[in-house]
């Protein structure tokens, strides 16, 4: 019997670490097959700025790995979104979005309109605006990553974007 229970103690201390690397390895294998996610950082904001008491004025960069898609969704304010980097696939479901090119200082030019049920692409160097109302989705169908820039004026505490169900 002590022979029998010894033998059980070192077959274990043997199979331990082929156990701890296997459930690495599975547990690294899980996270690779998880799709990639666009990542949003706030590079700057202020709340209640000048005119606009209980919003939050906000400057971010949103990148977007390449074939990644980002949820049906609005904002709960204004977003102006320039595209610096990559090409953007654009969707629109409700509202009409315009796309720019060009300096903002009365110098841009309407490129196009996506509406209702359409898609564009929204190139290097164009932006569109987005209102309250407008349900869409952005898309990287490149291979290199999307960067883009973002300003937002949006009611104090509220959520950057709001998925909204597909259907």
């Amino acid at each position: 019997m002590l022979v029998r229970s010894r033998l059980a103690v070192v077959a274990g201390i043997l199979l331990l670490p082929l156990t701890a690397a296997g459930a690495y390895a599975a547990g690294q294998g899980s996270r690779d097959d998880a799709p990639p996610t666009a990542v949003r950082e706030v590079l700057a904001q202020v709340d209640d700025p000048a005119g606009a008491k209980g919003r939050t004025l906000a400057l971010s960069r949103v990148t977007i790995p390449p074939r990644t898609a980002l949820a049906l969704h609005r904002h709960p304010g204004n977003q102006i979104a320039y595209i610096q980097r990559g090409t953007l696939t654009y969707t629109v479901r409700s509202g009409v979005v315009s796309v720019y090119r060009g300096p903002a200082d009365g110098s841009a030019r309407l490129v196009r309109k996506v509406r209702p049920g359409q898609t564009g692409v929204v190139r290097r160097g164009e932006w569109v605006v987005e209102r309250p109302g407008d349900v869409h989705f952005g898309a990287n169908r490149g291979s290199g990553r999307v960067v883009i820039l973002l300003a937002t004026l949006f009611r104090k505490g509220a959520p950057a974007s709001i998925e909204v169900p597909e259907g």
